[in-house]
């Protein structure tokens, strides 16, 4: 957004918030910290099951197409926002643009490959994050020539709040934690833990909880529980597997508190995809909990990828 408007061939932008991703908190936060305006248009979607989600979106956001007339509309990575707009666009004859494109897994088990794949098909730009995209593309019959190599905006949004991440100290302060953790000689593991295969499978989840209590006797964890993660935990009477002092579970943080906490961490694990980019970016090991990543580059014969079975 702040692109759109710079210098004399500013783009005359308007910001749609799906809601989405619904928890006030984290959506102030977020907004704030990285200076992102206030959405012109909310939707305020919420929670659901994709089919519900995905249909909401497309329901609510067709009136709005109707009413803006956009030259076109730019949709952002895998989520159920990204499809859905991107339908209801493709269907009323207005240009998709789609960043983040062609990042594949190539495991139609995950809801979020299948976002990607459609949208890619239906969008008449694909910005690509990572040169491997094109190819991907490329091999779903996707014409080069609609395939622009944009670099990643997230590694770059990162860059340019470095230096305005949130000590660590402070972030474990202000959750009431002892901030003398982090100073143990063997350092801290930083762990973050929301995708459904992980959750969702109290089998699955229960393995993996017993693995990162062992891995905290070895160092501390520090654990920003994800709302729908604590649900999870709590629902499937797991609590107790994460009650050690060595495990501290955090509230969900804004992203200068995270990025401070995941600068200086000696090992990251995340079934997250953006926390894969992100740790690449300053260095800092990572563990993916996942069986596979859209994120290939990252994933070479020698990458650690952490399978729950």
């Amino acid at each position: 957004m702040a692109a759109f408007r710079k210098g004399p061939n500013a783009i005359p932008a308007r910001l749609l918030h799906t809601g989405q991703h619904y928890d006030a908190a984290m959506k102030e936060s977020f907004f704030h910290q990285l200076g992102i305006p206030e959405p012109d248009i909310d939707l305020g979607v919420g929670s659901g099951s994709h089919a519900l989600q995905t249909a909401e979106i497309m329901k609510r956001f067709e009136p709005v197409l109707d009413a803006e007339c956009p030259a076109a509309i730019l949709v952002v990575g895998d989520v159920n926002s990204t499809i859905a707009c991107a339908l209801v666009a493709s269907k009323k004859g207005i240009p998709v643009i789609h960043v983040e494109a062609g990042l594949r897994s190539y495991d139609r088990g995950m809801p979020e490959e299948i976002n990607r794949v459609l949208t890619d098909q239906i969008s008449d730009l694909l910005f690509t994050t990572e040169r491997a995209a094109l190819g991907n593309l490329e091999r779903e019959g996707v014409d080069g020539t609609r395939v622009i190599f944009t670099g990643n905006v997230m590694i770059d949004t990162l860059h340019q709040h470095l230096e305005r991440a949130v000590p660590g100290a402070d972030t474990l302060r202000a959750s009431g934690i002892d901030p003398a953790l982090l100073d143990e000689s063997s350092g801290y593991a930083l762990l973050t833990l929301h995708r459904p295969s992980n959750v969702d499978d109290p089998r699955v989840l229960r393995r993996l909880l017993e693995t990162l209590r062992t891995i905290s006797e070895q160092m501390p964890l520090l654990f920003p529980v994800h709302p729908r993660t604590r649900a999870r935990i709590r629902d499937a009477g797991f609590s107790d597997l994460l009650a050690s002092p060595r495990i501290v579970q955090l509230d969900p943080l804004g992203y200068l508190e995270m990025l401070g906490l995941m600068r200086h961490a000696r090992l990251v694990l995340t079934d997250s995809g953006g926390l894969q980019e992100e740790t690449t970016a300053l260095g800092v090991p990572c563990i993916t909990l996942r069986e596979n990543t859209e994120r290939q580059w990252l994933a070479g014969r020698d990458a650690p990828v952490a399978v729950a079975n």
